[in-house]
């Protein structure tokens, strides 16, 4: 196993995403990055998180929208996305495993690991809908 290279920028970058509950996108990471007084290269911010999610320590997720988010819950779990504000929220109940036998058997495809994104409006946004 290759050791891990957490330079003094990567484990800042980390900890960002580490302590983020919102699944940050790069532009976020660098503006919280600033508000703890770093002021890191974005190329510096883009590599490490792309090093980051290479190694394991976090994941990229694209969810549906242009740019990726970053999650440090790096096991299997799905999201929910509010398609008002854009709030991503963590789902932790596990998908069936007989819907993901039933893809497999459909699709003919030896499933991996499965990413599904669920899209609805969050319960502040569904408050202030008339």
């Amino acid at each position: 196993m290759n050791k891990i290279n957490l330079t003094i920028q990567r484990k800042a970058i980390f900890e960002v995403v580490q302590d983020a509950h919102d699944h940050p996108t790069a532009a976020d990471v660098i503006d919280r990055l600033k508000g703890k007084g770093h002021n890191f290269a974005y190329g510096t911010v883009y590599n490490s998180l792309r090093y980051l999610s290479d190694v394991g320590l976090i994941r990229e997720m694209k969810l549906g929208e242009a740019v990726s988010r970053y999650d440090a819950r790096t096991e299997e779990h799905q999201h929910i996305v509010c398609t008002v504000c854009g709030r991503v929220d963590e789902v932790l109940t596990e998908l069936p495993n007989e819907w993901l036998q039933k893809v497999a058997l459909e699709t003919k495809y030896k499933i991996e690991h499965a990413q599904v994104v669920i899209e609805g409006v969050c319960e502040t946004c569904a408050t202030k809908q008339p």
